[in-house]
Order: C-alpha cells, then sequence, then structure tokens
C-alpha cells in the first residue's frame, strides 16, 4: 500500500485534490482534520481537556465546541495554539497510524492522508511520500472570501499562523500547483502517480 501525505496552507484547494485521487485512483482519504472532529466530540478525553484549558466561552449553548471561537483563541494566540494542538494531535495520530494499519489489511492499493500539521507531526515517517498542494496568496484569499466568509484581517492570522511556501517545498517529495484552472492540477497529478505506478 502506498501512503501519500498531503498537506498545504488554508485556502490552496486541498479537498479538491482528495475528491479527484478517490474519485480517479480510488484513494482511501483520511483527514486528520476529520479525525480530531470526531476525538473532539462531547464528552469525549479530548473534549473535557479543551474545555478544561479553554473554558466554557468555547461551547455552544448544547455544550459542543464552537469552532469558530476556538479558532478565533488559537489563530490569534501562538502558545494557545501550541496548547491545543498538544491536547488534540497525539490522539490523532495514534488513530491515523491504527487506520493505516486497518486499511494495510483489508489490501487498499493507495492510501491518502491529508494534515494541515503533516511536517510538524511527523507523518513524513510513515507516508511513502509528500506532496504540498499550493496556490498564490491572492488565489487562496479570494477562495477563502467566497467560500468561507472570511475577510482579510482573519486571513492574515491564518497567513501568519502557517508555514511559507520555502519551507513546505524544502521538506515535501512532491509539489502542485492548484492557481490555474483545476484540468491543469489533474494534470501535473496524473504525471505524479505515473511515475508512483499507482493504479
Amino acid at each position: 500500500m502506498k501512503v501519500i501525505g498531503i498537506t498545504g496552507g488554508v485556502g490552496t484547494g486541498k479537498s479538491e485534490v482528495l475528491k479527484y485521487l478517490e474519485g480517479k485512483h480510488g484513494a482511501v482519504i483520511c483527514q486528520a482534520d476529520l479525525v480530531a472532529r470526531n476525538l473532539e466530540k462531547k464528552n469525549t478525553i479530548c473534549y473535557r481537556q479543551i474545555v478544561e484549558h479553554f473554558g466554557d466561552g468555547i461551547l455552544q449553548e448544547n455544550g459542543r465546541l464552537d469552532r469558530e471561537k476556538l479558532a478565533k483563541v488559537v489563530f490569534s494566540d501562538e502558545e494557545e495554539r501550541k496548547t491545543l494542538n498538544a491536547i488534540v494531535h497525539p490522539a490523532v495520530k495514534k488513530r491515523i497510524l491504527a487506520l493505516i494499519k486497518e486499511q494495510e489489511k483489508k489490501g487498499t492499493e493507495l492510501f491518502v492522508l491529508e494534515a494541515a500539521l503533516l511536517l510538524e507531526d511527523h507523518y513524513d515517517e510513515v507516508c511513502d511520500e509528500t506532496w504540498y498542494i499550493y496556490a498564490e496568496d491572492s488565489v487562496r484569499r479570494k477562495r477563502l472570501k467566497l467560500s468561507r466568509g472570511y475577510g482579510d484581517e482573519r486571513i492574515d492570522g491564518i497567513f501568519r499562523s502557517q508555514k511559507t511556501r520555502d519551507e513546505f517545498l524544502n521538506k515535501c517529495d512532491r509539489a502542485v500547483d492548484n492557481s490555474r484552472s483545476f484540468d491543469d492540477t489533474c494534470a501535473q497529478l496524473e504525471s505524479i502517480m505515473c511515475k508512483l505506478k499507482v493504479s
């Protein structure tokens, strides 16, 4: 089984790439963010630790985590972001490693893991390759405004909190430019898949 790690900044279009690999190449997709959400559901260990540290102010009326409120706190404070990561990421990694083993036993050919902190959390150690999906900042900014309704101030904060393009490029095995049409991106992906010899 080939394990491909995909990373990149917010608004680079990673979700489109995942859908393509799933549809065209039958990849089993695992998104670290979705794994985290399951582990942060009400009354789980992670949930209790988050509330204990950040307080009831980050909860909705029904007691669930208010992700918007939590995101505002961690994107504006580096130390708080590190604290949240220290709570969530070890549990997420444990679950993802278990999922990889499960898929390997099933005979899966291609497992694609998408994680914003793929490199920081050392997932590259369990991946055969790591791919950096990127797009020009102006394109990312436009996408985030259209799809999520974010303002410039929030986008600036997110950009500041993430690795620079050079940092990603230096550490990833391959780079895919998703700034232009998606047909162009698909051509790049097909070229990579041919080299990997994955059906």
